[in-house]
């Protein structure tokens, strides 16, 4: 709030008191002073609050700031060398193929704050640790701006983990001699991608938003597994390196009270704030680094100004009337990229020409010194510096705004530039001045033939870099996957009455959280078990599992709970096992990432089970869930109350028919949709043993319904076909006792599929196959025995994964071989319906690969939900019993053997 001045004398005694008060009893009383003050204005009402925002200078002054303990004319050479090489990759890849795209001028606005890093900050996990899992020497982890790979390619090459082959197949990874031939260069991913080059990159970036709320919970899981006594993390940190535009998105700013609430210190993330997104400014009438500093300090985060380089300190320093300072106040973002993209005449005549203050402090200097006047994010002692302070200080999390100019060193061919982002292409006379600029000791010809540049092993620059990079434990990025498996127990132990349920009601639901709470008591499994749920835990029935394992939280409880004396109590503790994420489908994704590539990042395989709605799943945070595939997740999602219909009552935007078509887009994701309680445990048995022993990079995608049914006992010889994706559940026909079913159950070890097909020659009753799965099996089961009654022979399929069964069937085709579904059917006869609580596309999806000449008719809840009970609900969708006995006559009526 600008007021005017009414009594300036007495303002000067209220400052000169002030100083007075600082110089004779320290910071800490005048804090005190401050404090009181601010709480007697607030008594009085007087409607005033400090500024979250502070003056447009650095945070760490000058004269506070630590020396610089690397060789910097060294560490300048690097920089300059590594961006050399990381323009050359991008343009070289573009002069070829015009169509690959890349980025240049992220890097160049970011690269000194990598490079700070790699030399002094960043610590890598040793190879000792890669085998013992030694908590001293794990290192930190480090989430990478996407866009700036280029430039950690680049350092990976003066490394020698990537070699001058490698760089020239930039984005070119099918192409490339390793994709071809099996040997020789590898082509390197467009971002940070963990599935693409498995050994290389850890943390998925490319999704803005997706990183800055995943490096949160990655340190927050980091106490988690401190505070259970699980892995001792402690000194490690998380560094997250991300753009001053990605900070709008919704994700990135989600979780920043979580980080101060849980006093984060572990976290570090280095805002690049070179003022421009792809587009334009980011914020062009205002100042992002202001906003953002009242951003994170309003959210509890401890706030370091990064934003003018050592050239100004003497600039300061003159400037006794705060004429800076105030010019920087009335600069708005849009200008300030306007003066990056001109030269020192330019800034000369407008900044410095703004009043005779400002135009004093710059005689002496030349045009070229006032062009090479550095933002602060391209100062490397002034980098280390904040990254010191960052890394010293204790109970919140640090953000460092650091000031940069995007495409840094690209002269009039970006620097500063709207088009700057997505620019790839440069004459010969913008890369001669780019060489000049950064002093590169290369030739006109190879600059011009974009010739890569690596000093000789033996160089001081090589044994420079080396050098420190092996004084923080080795290179990074880098990605292990070796830990050691862990056992799994036996189904008999958690879940003997799912395998032989006796016809007892339960819904899906509580028989997998009964099986979780088992799992919990297993000695050597129920420790690594996390269990996650986003504020349900009560609706999904896991209440019990509040007293058995406890709630995380890391400050244990500190009050008395409302229903202390409840079985069903709530208790949080600071060992406590479950994650309550609250409302908040991103922060409990981002957890079970976090916990679901424990094995990868930290060497210790976890177990995260994270329960909720299935319409708030893939359908809401589908993008994060997308990222944790790429960082080769394992663990469990369990989509709850799933299905358009089995959650009466709650309408559209509750009633999920979509989730099951999105996981199957996913490769490495396995959806099921069991129907029953044994077949869920199969499910979840072969999941365990597939990631804990088996240890292959795969997550489980698997719906519960919360409707309370008849829950058969499963047979066990079916349990390998209920895992690839359908079994034979049970024929249906009348055969005379009035039961409406025969002797061909699942459990028949004599399979149909062996005999003849009959014929309509053979068989005077009418013959039809049903497949169902999840919330409407019991719907086809009751139609079948409607069929029955009516003289048809029915076959009734329950069918666990929709997607497997495509999966299986595509790659049988591919190979010549019989799909597993063509397989399983051929025993069946007649037409086949197929029937589920989703979109017809999900049945559809194996059309392709049934028997040959069997026509197919799929039911399913395409539109919009509706609030009813589930009865009027299926038959609004088609799907109750009374719709597939319809469906099923219509069919036998046109081609009652289904050819």
């Amino acid at each position: 709030m600008n007021m005017s001045d009414t009594d300036p004398q007495e303002t000067a005694e209220w400052h000169d008191a002030f100083a007075a008060l600082i110089a004779s009893q320290g910071a800490e009383r005048a804090r005190h002073i401050l404090n009181s003050l601010a709480e007697q204005a607030r008594a009085q009402r007087i409607g005033w609050q400090p500024e979250l925002a502070t003056p447009y200078v650095n945070t760490i002054a000058v004269d506070v700031q630590p020396p610089f303990p690397g060789d910097l004319a060294m560490e300048e050479r690097l920089a300059s060398l590594i961006r050399w090489n990381a323009l050359a990759m991008v343009v070289r890849a573009n002069q070829a193929y015009g169509e690959l795209g890349g980025h240049i001028a992220s890097y160049a606005s970011a690269a000194d704050l990598f490079e700070t890093g790699y030399n002094h900050f960043f610590r890598a996990r040793g190879e000792a640790s890669a085998q013992a899992c030694d908590p001293a020497s794990l290192g930190d982890l480090v989430f990478f701006q996407p866009h700036s790979a280029p430039g950690v390619y680049a350092r990976a090459y003066l490394e020698g983990r990537l070699t001058e082959d490698d760089l020239a197949h930039y984005r070119q990874e099918l192409t490339s001699p390793l994709a071809r031939t099996g040997q020789g260069a590898r082509g390197l991913c467009s971002y940070p991608h963990p599935t693409l080059m498995p050994d290389f990159w850890q943390f998925p970036t490319g999704s803005m938003g997706i990183g800055p709320i995943s490096s949160i919970y990655h340190a927050r899981f980091m106490r988690y597994l401190t505070h259970r006594r699980l892995l001792d993390c402690t000194g490690r940190k998380v560094w997250g390196v991300f753009g001053d535009g990605e900070m709008d998105e919704p994700e990135s700013m989600s979780a920043l009270t979580l980080a101060a609430r849980e006093g984060l210190d572990n976290l570090v993330w280095v805002v690049n704030c070179n003022l421009q997104r792809l587009d334009g400014p980011v914020r062009g009438n205002g100042r992002i680094i202001d906003e953002l500093e009242k951003l994170f300090a309003g959210a509890g985060w401890n706030v370091i100004k990064l934003l003018w380089g050592s050239d100004w300190d003497g600039l300061f320093a003159r400037d006794t009337t705060g004429a800076l300072a105030r010019a920087f106040a009335n600069t708005v973002d849009g200008q300030m990229q306007t003066f990056a993209a001109k030269d020192g005449r330019y800034n000369r005549d407008t900044f410095f020409g703004q009043s005779p203050e400002l135009a004093r402090l710059a005689q002496g200097m030349t045009d070229e010194q006032i062009d090479r006047l550095k933002r602060g994010g391209h100062d490397i002692v002034k980098i280390h510096a904040a990254y010191a302070a960052a890394a010293a200080h204790r109970g919140q999390p640090t953000v460092i705004l650091a000031h940069t100019k995007k495409g840094y060193g690209m002269g009039s061919a970006g620097q500063g530039k709207m088009t700057t982002h997505s620019h790839k292409k440069f004459d010969e006379t913008d890369l001669i001045a780019f060489r000049n600029r950064f002093s590169l000791p290369l030739s006109d010809e190879q600059v011009t033939s974009l010739c890569f540049y690596k000093p000789a092993d033996d160089s001081p620059e090589l044994r420079y870099l080396h050098a420190q990079r092996q004084r923080l434990g080795g290179y990074l990025p880098r990605r292990f996957s070796d830990c050691a498996p862990v056992n799994v127990p036996s189904l008999d132990s958690y879940a003997p009455w799912a395998l032989q349920a006796d016809g007892k009601e339960m819904s899906t639901t509580m028989a997998f959280v009964r099986m979780l709470g088992n799992l919990l008591k297993d000695g050597e499994l129920g420790p690594r078990v996390v269990p996650i749920v986003a504020d349900e835990a009560r609706t999904f029935g896991m209440a019990n599992l509040f007293k058995q394992v406890g709630i995380y939280s890391s400050v244990g409880q500190r009050y008395a709970p409302e229903d202390i004396g409840s079985v069903l109590s709530y208790r949080e503790a600071q060992d406590g096992q479950i994650l309550e994420e609250g409302i908040s489908e991103a922060g409990a994704i981002a957890s079970w990432t976090a916990a679901a590539t424990s094995y990868s990042v930290h060497g210790l395989a976890m177990l995260p089970f994270y329960i909720y709605y299935s319409m708030f799943g893939f359908q809401r945070v589908g993008d994060a869930i997308w990222a944790a595939a790429d960082q080769r997740a394992r663990g469990f999602l369990l989509g709850a109350t799933s299905g358009r219909t089995t959650l009466g009552g709650e309408g559209l935007q509750h009633q999920d028919g979509s989730s099951h078509l999105v996981a199957a887009t996913i490769p490495n994701c396995k959806a099921y949709d069991p129907a029953f309680s044994g077949e869920l445990a199969v499910i979840l048995d072969h999941g365990m043993h597939e990631m804990l022993v088996d240890q292959k990079d795969v997550f489980y995608y698997v719906t519960l319904m919360n409707e309370n049914y008849a829950q058969p006992d499963f047979p066990m010889g079916s349990a390998s076909d209920a895992v690839r994706g359908c079994y034979k559940f049970r024929s249906y026909s009348c055969d005379g006792d009035g039961d409406g079913n025969d002797a061909g159950d699942a459990g028949d070890k004599t399979r149909a599929r062996d005999r003849p097909r009959a014929t309509s020659a053979a068989t005077a009753k009418p013959q039809v196959t049903l497949m169902g799965s999840g919330a409407i099996l019991t719907e086809v089961i009751q139609a079948s025995q409607q069929l029955a009654e009516q003289g048809f022979h029915v076959d009734v399929y329950s069918v666990t994964s929709w997607s497997e069964l495509a999966r299986d069937g595509l790659a049988s085709v591919s190979e010549g071989a019989t799909p597993f579904v063509a397989d399983q059917l051929r025993a069946s006869h007649g037409p086949i319906i197929a029937a589920t609580d989703y979109v017809r596309a999900v049945p559809e999806s194996v059309r392709a690969y049934l028997p040959m000449g069997r026509s197919y008719t799929t039911l399913g809840t395409d539109g919009f939900g509706r609030s009813d009970t589930r009865a009027a609900l299926r038959e609004h969708f088609g799907v109750d019993a009374a719709s597939i006995v319809q469906a099923a006559r219509k069919a036998c009526a046109i081609d009652p053997l289904g050819a």
